[in-house]
Parts: C-alpha cells; structure tokens; sequence
C-alpha cells in the first residue's frame, strides 16, 4: 500500500517562512534509508568498486609470483576486498551525520590532520627517500590524506562563517614586514590572512616534503573554493603568483623533494622531445611503459588477466591503474571509466545548487574537486600530458589510506544530498552564498 504523504508548514524560522516541506507518512521517519542521498553517486560508488576489485586482482600478478613475497594473487585480492568492506558502512555512517557536525568537528578534525602529518617525519615509514606513513601493526596509515580531506572541511567553515563580509576582505597581506605593524595590516592578519589562507598554507606546507603533487591538489581545490566562496578575485590572482614563486623558490634550494620533481620533470620534456624509438625495453620509464600498455589495449582490450604490461610495469596496481585498464578493457571502457570521475563532479555541482548555505555546498564542491582531479592527475600521468605524481585513481587503485579518506569525502558529500532531499540544513543567513 503506497505511503500517503503529509505537507506540512514549517513555523517559527525566517528562513523557511511559507514554504512547505514533505514528510512521510507516520513510522517512516526521514533518512531512515539505508542508501539514502544521490542515488546516482551511490551508483557511480558501486561501479568504482567492482573496477576495483578487477583491476587489483588481475594487476597483482607481477607482486604475487615475485620470489620474494610468496603471496599468491588471491591474498591481494582479500586484501582490498577487506578495504572495501570497510569502506561501504563508513560511507553508510558518514552520510547519516549532518553536515552541521562536521562543521563543529572542522577545527579538531583540522589540528589533528596536521599534527598526524608532522609527526610522520619523526616516526613513519620511509619509503623512496619519502616519509608518508605510520605503521600501525600489519597496516600504515597515511595521515595526509586525511589532511587533504580535513582542509577541505576547516576551509568551508571558515569560508561560510564569513560569506557576509568575505567580498571586502583582503587576505595577502604586504610582504614587507615592516609594514606588519600598521593598522590596516594588522586587520588583514586578523580577518583574513590567519583565518582564511594560513590553514590552506600550512597543510601545503606540511605535505610538500614528502608528497609534492598531493600539496598541489590541495591548493588548487582550495583556491576554486575560495573563489566559489567569493574572495575578490584580486587576493587570488596575488595568491596563485605568490604560489609560483614559493614553488620556484622551493626548487632553487632544493626543499622537499624538489630534486625528484625535477627529475620527472626533466624525463617528461625528454619524452617529448627525443626519439625514443629505439630503447631498451629495459631502459623505459613507466610512464612509457604505460603508454604501450593503452597502444596495446585499442578499441576493445587485450580482455581480462590477459596485460602484459603488469609485469613491467612498477605499480600497476597502483600509480598506473588507468593504463592497465585500458589494456584489459580497451579505450571505450576507459573512456566510461573517466565519465564517471568527471560525474562525480557534475553531481557535486547540482548537490550544491540546492545548498541553501555556504558551509554544506562549499563543503561538497572541495571535495569533489579532490577526487576528480586526482583522478585527472593519474589519468593525464598514464598518457603523458603531465610528469609523473605518484598519484593513485580514486576507489580503485590498490591502498589503503587514500581508499578509505576517498570513501569518508564521497560520504559527507552524500550527507549533504540527503539533507538536500530532508530539507534539513540549517539555514542561518550569514551563511548564504547566494545572499548577493
């Protein structure tokens, strides 16, 4: 028998004064769903999965049949099967708590990325010459993506808290100390540099040493949400020069891994520069060899467990993840795969026009900026539009950290869906994005 639904006026908000929302018949309470929210992203969540699952099953084999490791195919595969497991009820928790406690937790959240980050130079796992995790028995943690993910989240707050003042605000403050003192300066300290810029500045900071690419993604989602937010378009244009010229700098003293960035960088711009015909197979970078992983996959694929690449390749499970699916499944499927990436973000952008608020819709937009562009860095690696990052594909690379902090995004970005659907945010008009 159909649920009869019951309109009802909402009282005592100014917000909502005159307006009717729908709730259903009595015993069905709203969110009560199990999947409740964008129908379509949980769709594009469950697609994401099951690549996954096939791409690190099959990718594996070089690891496997390695001497040194004595695991078969099917420990792998239980592996990430284990990660996913964990990772559906996280996003089923994550999207039935309202964005309004996660704007509380913003801060703590913030504090103890970072704190988690640093303490990785003094205690975590080295690896290539980069400290990026903390053992924690048979696993390790990764505590910057967890960072990437928390900036995006202190920085919506800050953004909402202050969407009534933030088109006079300026946040560059001089840069002649001198003039730090001075009244007018003081103010922008105050009101915008430390607030607004510092937080998205020291998570660069603090991750650039050990991944540089990820300290990139982090900046730029955080300057589209600055400019979403509406910071004048002057303070952004200062900022992104400012930026050059730290990046610049870096490079010029040799911080970080700035000596690794520059030898992918000179290995990109030699790949398109030299020939590169005749090679040893030896001799090739993956970023070769995941080119002729996709030359070799064409149209259709070579067809599932049939790469040959995987057993050239470094990390094919891994930081070339889309090369070896496009050799098993062919550029049709590849080219779906990437549909979806770029879905995600579509979705994120209608979640967000039916924000009433700053915090939820800027919320929603940071995140999906992350994993979409994360998703494009990777792609754009495997064909070589860009030097290689180390980036992995969202959901579907092999690991554990980034899987995980992927799942908790695409779970508040859902929270909010299903809050759109409740007619449930909080509606305070300082908050409004569209108030001018």
């Amino acid at each position: 028998m159909e649920a009869e639904k019951q309109t009802e006026k909402t009282a005592g908000n100014p917000n909502t004064e005159g307006t009717t929302v729908q709730t259903d018949a009595p015993g069905q309470e709203p969110g009560m769903k199990l999947f409740a929210g964008d129908k379509v992203l949980w769709i594009i969540i469950a697609a994401l999965a099951v690549i996954s699952v096939l791409v690190v099953y099959s990718s594996t084999a070089k690891m496997a049949y390695d001497a040194h490791t004595a695991r078969s195919t099917a420990h792998f595969l239980r592996q990430q099967l284990l990660i996913l497991f964990v990772c559906v009820p996280l996003i089923i928790i994550v999207h039935k708590i309202n964005s309004r406690i996660y704007n509380h937790l913003a801060l703590v959240a913030y504090a103890g990325s970072v704190l988690l980050t640093l303490a990785v130079y003094f205690i975590g796992a080295t690896t290539n010459g980069a400290a990026r995790w903390i053992p924690l028995g048979p696993f390790q943690f990764q505590p910057s993506e967890a960072l990437k993910v928390a900036t995006v989240l202190f920085l919506a707050r800050q953004l909402a808290g202050r969407q009534s003042v933030i088109d006079k605000l300026r946040i560059i403050p001089s840069l002649n100390p001198l003039r730090w003192k001075r009244p007018d300066q003081r103010k922008i300290w105050r009101e915008g540099t430390w607030p607004i810029l510092a937080p998205v500045l020291l998570s660069c900071v603090v991750i650039f040493p050990a991944h540089t690419s990820s300290a990139v993604l982090v900046f730029f989602a955080s300057w589209v949400m600055m400019l979403i937010g509406r910071v004048r378009i002057g303070e952004l244009m200062k900022l992104l020069g400012l930026a050059f010229a730290a990046v610049m700098l870096a490079g010029l003293l040799n911080l970080g891994r700035s000596e690794t960035a520059g030898g992918r960088v000179e290995t990109w711009i030699d790949l398109w520069t030299k020939p590169q015909t005749e090679k040893p197979i030896d001799q090739l970078t993956d970023t070769e060899r995941s080119m002729i992983a996709i030359h070799n996959g064409g149209i259709l694929g070579e067809g599932a467990g049939q790469s040959a690449m995987r057993i050239e390749m470094i990390h094919p499970e891994s930081d070339y993840a889309y090369a070896f699916f496009v050799e098993e499944y062919g550029i049709v499927l590849a080219l779906l795969l990437l549909l979806l990436y770029l879905w995600i973000f579509f979705r994120a952008i209608e979640i967000f026009r039916r924000c009433g608020t700053a915090f939820p819709g800027l919320l929603v937009l940071g995140l999906a900026l992350l994993i979409t562009c994360q998703a494009l860095l990777h792609i754009m690696v495997t064909v070589n539009l860009i030097p290689e990052t180390g980036q992995t594909l969202p959901l579907i690379s092999r690991g554990g950290s980034s899987t995980i902090f992927t799942a908790i995004a695409l779970g508040m970005i859902l929270s909010v869906s299903r809050q759109n659907d409740e007619q449930s945010h909080d509606m305070p008009k300082s908050e409004s994005i569209y108030e001018k």
